[in-house]
């Protein structure tokens, strides 16, 4: 599907891999851990306080995307992607630094942002 970024979790390790192309047989899947890996929804978790689904602002021919959320070592967004047709554009995040980044404004593309504990959450772009 058009904008629609694919992750895989393992639930045991916490492994997350990004799908280009996923099988479409039978008993067929991507396994870690000795387990299927399991898609991950955007906004499936039910969240606390904290804000999860990312904001943005267009800045001329720009968006500053931020996520409102705490970066403690423990709990903190871990990586923020823009989708948009046939790219990509990804920036990993680390605890202490803010949850912002800077991609180009491309409208009706999708940003994504993923919490360590409360999984994956997005936004369309206007």
């Amino acid at each position: 599907m058009k904008n629609e970024l694919l992750i895989k979790k393992c639930a045991s390790c916490g492994a997350l891999v990004k799908v280009i192309e996923d099988c479409t047989n039978e008993n067929c899947g991507l396994q870690c851990c000795g387990k299927e890996m399991q898609l991950l929804v955007p906004n499936s978790v039910d969240a606390a306080v904290e804000k999860h689904v990312p904001t943005y602002k267009i800045i001329e021919d720009e968006i500053f995307v931020t996520v409102n959320h705490v970066m403690e070592k423990e709990h903190f967004i871990e990586w923020i992607c823009l989708v948009a047709d046939n790219k990509e554009y990804f920036v990993r995040l680390f605890p202490e630094q803010n949850a912002e980044c800077r991609f180009p404004y491309i409208e009706n593309s999708v940003i994504y942002a993923y919490c360590n504990k409360h999984g994956l959450w997005k936004k369309t772009v206007e």
